[in-house]
């Protein structure tokens, strides 16, 4: 039984539209072999343009016939045309890339890469069908040149030297393997408006690129949109340098692939627009409940220029004269804790942002947020941190033997009520000079 490949051009017959409609088209219009196809005779559907590859496969459904084909999904009417029925067995959520195909000498003659502009169908040897299926249950599994499992960890300079792309980039698709690797760090990431988030269904929210000025869909944000389409596959990392851990293969939520918002830009800088990408998990995933609480603790720099504070900032405290202050208080506390034998940590991709943790030997966490005083913004940097932090502590009971809360200020409050409020839900209240009210909570 012969087999086949179609080829669409999407400027002229609207592929999505079939796909989202449907699997079948009464009509596919073909200008060869009229007479040599039939019912049962198999097919791969190959979309051509930039991204162009394999994004289908089926059957035809009976004999060639000649008329005015369906005209539900063209632009324009092409006229009397001989056609074959079809069903499409497949759609595929991974394009098969032209790219991997010119690469495999089965199809070093295939007639749709020597002669792509000849009319359809084109006929398949047999060696090459079988490479075209290969290159699709491949496409729909896993990747037999990826050899990295979730929770593996890795060099970055490693990571590069094996898959390809920029190790000075947080989305870096490769060139060389069909990949697109992205990093997430929230000890690193918060300083440039990056604030990456895991959704209670399991789902990741990732930050696209851009430090400065409002995001748009250029390079690496480009390449995210159209993995799909590019027959690219997402790998999120954990980490931005030096050992990274993989969490797993990724992909855009078809239905809904990104959303806008804003957040300030690198250093606390004004809001500026920012994409979120609404991620996936596709296989063997680690989400947020399968991973331990926390990296390494991470020392933000100190001597920051000071930025203005805009209403809409998602914590006033990193901003404007709040910033160093907070950075400072944040650190000597973090180097109290390793002092005391403690060990400090920042968040990682699966934590909630909190600004500092610690863990003692029997693997009790105590959660931190810090905030800046001052007589005017006193009472609503104290609602704002008792919130977090009971927010972060509820968050990470599931994740650890035993999580505290401590909630650590610049000064003694002018009212002694705080402590109070703060010790009848669980959460210690303390500042300089405080700490062991904090490390004994």
């Amino acid at each position: 039984m012969p087999t086949w490949l179609l080829h669409c051009n999407p400027k002229r017959f609207d592929l999505e539209r079939f796909r989202r409609d449907g699997h079948v088209l009464p009509s596919w219009t073909i200008a060869r072999y009229v007479n040599e196809v039939a019912a049962g005779d198999k097919f791969a559907l190959w979309m051509s343009g930039q991204n162009a590859g394999v994004v289908a496969h089926g059957h035809f459904t009976g004999r060639a016939g000649y008329g005015q084909p369906d005209l539900d999904y063209w632009a324009e009417d092409p006229g009397p045309r001989h056609h074959v029925p079809l069903q499409v067995d497949e759609w595929l959520d991974l394009r098969v890339p032209k790219s991997q195909l010119a690469a495999d000498p089965r199809l070093a003659s295939a007639t749709i890469l020597k002669q792509p502009f000849a009319g359809n169908p084109h006929l398949l040897a047999e060696d090459e069908w079988q490479a075209i299926r290969e290159a699709i249950e491949i496409s729909k599994g896993n990747d037999p040149k990826w050899h990295l499992e979730p929770g593996d960890e890795i060099r970055r300079v490693e990571l590069h030297k094996q898959y390809g792309g920029s190790s000075q980039n947080g989305i870096s698709p490769s060139s060389s393997t069909n990949n697109i690797l992205i990093f997430t760090a929230a000890s690193s990431g918060h300083q440039h408006g990056y604030y990456d988030t895991w959704n209670e269904d399991g789902t990741f929210h990732y930050t696209g690129e851009g430090q400065t000025g409002d995001q748009k869909m250029l390079r690496g944000n480009k390449a995210i949109l159209e993995h799909q389409e590019t027959g690219k596959r997402l790998r999120l990392f954990d980490g931005a340098r030096g050992t990274v851990r993989y969490l797993g293969e990724w992909a855009l939520d078809p239905g809904d692939p990104y959303s806008e918002d804003e957040a300030p830009a690198t250093g606390g800088g004004p809001l500026r627009k920012v994409i979120r990408f609404h991620l996936v998990p596709v296989k063997a995933t680690i989400t947020a409940p399968d991973v331990g609480v926390g990296q390494a603790y991470v020392a933000p720099d100190e001597n920051v220029s000071p930025a203005s504070a805009t209403p809409s900032t998602p914590d006033p405290d990193l901003v404007g004269r709040n910033l160093s202050t907070h950075r400072r208080l944040q650190n000597a506390l973090a180097e109290e804790a390793q002092k005391r034998g403690f060990t400090a940590l920042s968040p990682d991709a699966s934590d909630p942002d909190f600004d500092l943790a610690w863990r003692d030997a029997a693997g009790r966490v105590t959660v931190c947020e810090v905030k800046s005083l001052t007589i005017a913004n006193e009472a609503r940097q104290l609602r704002a941190g008792l919130g977090q932090v009971l927010d972060y502590q509820d968050q990470l009971r599931e994740r650890a033997l035993e999580a505290s809360a401590v909630l650590w200020v610049e000064r003694a409050p002018s009212e002694e009520r705080w402590v109070d409020l703060c010790q009848r839900v669980g959460v210690t209240l303390a500042w300089p000079g405080q700490e062991n009210s904090a490390f004994t909570s």
